[in-house]
């Protein structure tokens, strides 16, 4: 181990001596500068800098530029004011039947319309024209008839019989007319030829199908239309219902 520390002793003194030797030598003056050399390869990236101020608005030359990429969309507007209501669409295809009701309560005969009339001749108004007027009231149920006029008028829509016994001694030709919805009509006619000169008796019957306000009467020929009118014999018009309309 002692040899090594020996040694190491003599080096610092060598180095020691060298260096007092060096600075006692005069120095060469400095050289020239050497060429430069090759330049040396591209350094990494550096880091990204901070963002810079916003620059100066460009200066339009006049010449539109291309279009940019489309932005990103925007908030939702308010809505708008609600439109017109369209047209109506086609009417629908029926529905299905529904479930069958609950059967009723029974019906009492008596509350249901008994509409009936019969009437004679006695003492009718002279200013009747055509008209046959029976002017006693034997039977009015609802009073329906009118004596003055000698005119069923209908209060119940349904199907009605109508019928007439009218005496006379004379050729006499009688109608069963009818008013639907404002129109006389003829519904039947009726006429007999007495050449004997006794008593004779017309008659005729028919059913018709009456609405509400429809009007019903006899009326006579103009010509052939002569009624007995006196006690020994009278003529009748009467009617009643049949069954009403569904």
């Amino acid at each position: 181990m002692e040899a090594p520390w020996g040694w190491l002793v003599v080096g610092v003194l060598a180095m020691s001596l060298a260096s007092t030797v060096t600075q006692n030598v005069c120095q060469a003056p400095p050289g020239r500068d050497g060429v430069a050399g090759k330049p040396g390869r591209p350094g990494r990236p550096g880091l990204k800098g901070e963002q810079g101020e916003p620059g100066a608005p460009g200066i339009r030359t006049g010449i539109r530029g291309l279009k940019g990429d489309q932005g990103d969309p925007g908030l939702p507007g308010s809505p708008g004011k609600m439109g017109y209501p369209g047209p109506s669409g086609p009417i629908g295809a029926p529905g299905s039947p529904g479930l069958k009701g609950r059967k009723g309560n029974p019906g009492n005969i008596n509350d249901q319309p008994r509409p009936a009339f019969s009437a004679v001749r006695r003492n009718p108004p002279s200013s009747g024209g055509n008209v046959v007027i029976f002017d006693t009231v034997i039977t009015n149920e609802e009073g329906r008839y009118q004596s003055n006029s000698g005119r069923f008028v209908c209060d119940v829509p349904g199907f009605y019989y109508f019928t007439f016994q009218v005496v006379s001694k004379w050729d006499v030709c009688l109608s069963i007319m009818s008013s639907r919805g404002g129109r006389s009509v003829r519904s039947l006619g009726f006429c007999d030829n007495n050449t004997k000169g006794t008593f004779q008796v017309v008659s005729g019957g028919t059913v018709l199908q009456l609405q509400n306000g429809d009007q019903v009467w006899i009326e006579k020929d103009p010509v052939k239309g002569r009624i007995y009118q006196g006690p020994e014999a009278d003529s009748v018009f009467s009617g009643f219902l049949i069954f009403p309309s569904a």
